[in-house]
Order: C-alpha cells, then structure tokens, then sequence
C-alpha cells in the first residue's frame, strides 16, 4: 500500500486486541475449533469464552473500571487559568462523503469544553495535538486540522490556534507538544481530554515537565448514575448484569488505558 509503517508502533496496537474481550472471545473459540476432538478442552474454552463475555459484558463491571480512571481527577469548581489549553485528538472523524463536513465521535465533548473554557477566559490560547496514522487510511486531514475546523464554528478565531500535527499517540502528544510549548516558555498548561484518559495523559505530560491543570471532559458515569447503578431495583440488576456491547466497549477502553499505563511505566514514559 505504500505506507511507511512503524512496525513497534503497529503490533502496539495489534497485539492487545488479543487481551481485550472480542478478541480474546474469539481466540479462545478459535482454540475451541482447533481442540475440538478433546472434549474436556473444548468445553472449558467454551465456558471461559462464554465467562469473558458475561463478565466484562455487564454494567457493574464496565462501570466499575471506568469510574475507576475517571474518579482520580477531582472535580474542578473553578476556572482554571493558564497561558494555553492543549487538546488531545480522538473526538473528530474526518469530512468524507456522505459526511457534511468534520464530525465528532463519542469523545467529541473535548472540543466542546475546550472552546468553553476558551470563551470563559481561561487561556489565551489552544494547542491541538493530534496526528494522521497513514496505515489507517489515506487521510487529506488530520485530528488537530479537524479540531481547528470544529473550533472555527464555536468562534475561535485562527490566530488562537497552534497545531501539533505529528504525534501518533498520547505519549508523543506529550512530547511533541512539550517542544512547541518550550520553544515559546510555557510551563503550566490546562489539559483537556476524555475523563478516563486523564489519569494517562496527566502523567506523560507531567513526566515532560510541565505543570499540568486537568480540565477532564466526556465523562462516562456521573454520581448520579453512579449512585443509582449500586442501589438498582431488581428490574435495574437484571438488565445491570445483562451483557451488552456498550459495556464491552467500556471495559475495553479501560482495559486499553491500564495496559497503556502499564506499558509506558515499564517504558519510562511515566
């Protein structure tokens, strides 16, 4: 295909598709088929595929996870102040037909309140982080070119804007914004990204130096919710303990940020 592809960075994201629940459902059934003449094998990799679905399937457990990342970042009350906000990509989808034009995803809310703390006076301006994998897809665009698209619409004008447009990851956001920040003597930034990503994303960029005011958006479970999924009704439980793949879904991105915690302590990184 022509793609100039990293392979360290390729099988970091390929490898622990195996560890998360779709993929590790389907290679303990794939076992299944291969050992499908040893009965006693079979069976209990058919009940442990079946056990991985009903665990991290359920709403205790995906919710529990999450609220585990989002609840290490206290609430802010007040608005922050600093001479930038950094925004992370990973809540735009890029303009392509049939879409209109850019479009947010589930994370989008960290454009959102990034343009709200803007309009609130909290910095002066913002640095979007956020580059194109090439192996994913040709792409005219990029997240930090599509976050200053949405941004143009809430009224952000360009000269507030700095793009960083080379990271990949949330480890080279840290870095690569670190640069442009330091190239311009800032030290102190308000961090804006998805609640359950903080914990991650605070640490690297605090591990590059700087002093780091988290500003979480997209938040999964509010208190509320919270409150009402420990005393459910039995109707509530019964639906609770059901597996779905939204929940899948949660326990995934949870498993994915403790793995990459993991990975980049072992690493340094953090």
């Amino acid at each position: 295909m022509g793609y100039n592809v990293d392979m360290f960075f390729f099988l970091s994201k390929f490898l622990p598709l195996f560890v998360y629940p779709p993929g590790l459902t389907c290679l303990l059934l794939a076992l299944a088929m291969v050992l499908r003449e040893r009965a006693r094998w079979r069976n209990l990799l058919i009940a442990a595929a079946f056990l991985v679905i009903f665990v991290t399937g359920n709403r205790y457990v995906a919710w529990s996870l999450v609220h585990s990342l989002e609840s290490q970042t206290p609430t802010v009350t007040e608005i922050p102040q600093a001479d930038v906000i950094v925004v992370l990509g990973g809540g735009t989808e890029a303009a392509g037909v049939p879409r209109p034009g850019v479009e947010v995803n589930g994370a989008g809310d960290r454009v959102l309140h990034a343009a709200r703390l803007y309009q609130q006076g909290a910095a002066p301006h913002l640095l979007l982080s956020g580059g194109n994998i090439e192996w994913q897809g040709t792409q005219a665009t990029n997240p930090a070119l599509e976050m200053a698209d949405l941004l143009a619409l809430t009224g952000v004008p360009p000269e507030a804007l700095w793009l960083e447009q080379e990271s990949l990851n949330t480890y080279e956001n840290a870095v690569y914004s670190a640069r442009l920040l330091e190239a311009r003597n800032i030290d102190t930034i308000i961090l804006v990204t998805s609640a359950w990503h903080m914990p991650r994303a605070q640490a690297l960029f605090e591990k590059q130096g700087l002093t780091v005011i988290p500003a979480p958006a997209d938040f999964v479970v509010t208190d509320a919710a919270w409150q009402d999924a420990m005393q459910p009704s039995v109707e509530s439980l019964l639906i609770n303990l059901m597996p779905s793949a939204s929940n899948i879904n949660l326990t995934t991105l949870s498993l994915k940020e403790y793995l990459g915690m993991l990975i980049y302590r072992l690493r340094g990184w953090i």
